[in-house]
């Protein structure tokens, strides 16, 4: 899905000044322990993490379902909140110019319906990965952060 609406106004005023958004991040885990992660259209900075922005009158956790839905056009049910990130490590720098930080709700979840696939546009790829296979991963920085703080690297 492209930007939202709101976002959308935001930036005919700022620009791509650094903008702060809510957001959420969804760690897909199954049954074996591996964590699903992805590869964002238009981004060559690694692996990343699903999620998005959490849209006005959304809550964090309808965001975490919509974004992976949207994403891997497979449904999740949210298994627990596994923190509340933001700082330097949670900035984006986009391939248009546009800046953000994120403060970011991180849930774990499980698939519970479909097979995870790119779905809306906005990935190139997704594999899942074992505890083991993660620390040599090429990750984004935003991702290697989370990863960190949420004790999966």
């Amino acid at each position: 899905m492209g930007i939202a609406a709101h976002i959308a106004r935001l930036r005919a005023v700022l620009g791509h000044e650094l903008l702060l958004l809510p957001s959420v991040s969804v760690l897909p885990v199954d049954e074996a322990g591996r964590v699903l992660l992805v590869r964002h259209a238009g981004h060559d900075d690694g692996w990343g993490v699903l999620g998005g922005a959490v849209d006005v009158g959304e809550s964090p956790a309808a965001a975490a379902v919509r974004e992976a839905r949207e994403e891997i056009s497979a449904d999740v049910q949210l298994v627990r909140l596994v923190d509340v990130l933001g700082g330097p490590d949670f900035e984006v720098s986009y391939p248009n110019g546009d800046r953000t930080a994120y403060v970011t709700a991180v849930y774990e979840a499980r698939i519970i319906r479909g097979s995870p696939a790119p779905g809306d546009g906005e990935l190139s790829e997704l594999a899942w990965f074992t505890p083991g296979q993660l620390p040599g991963l090429q990750l984004s920085r935003f991702s290697r952060a989370l990863l960190h703080t949420a004790g999966r690297l």
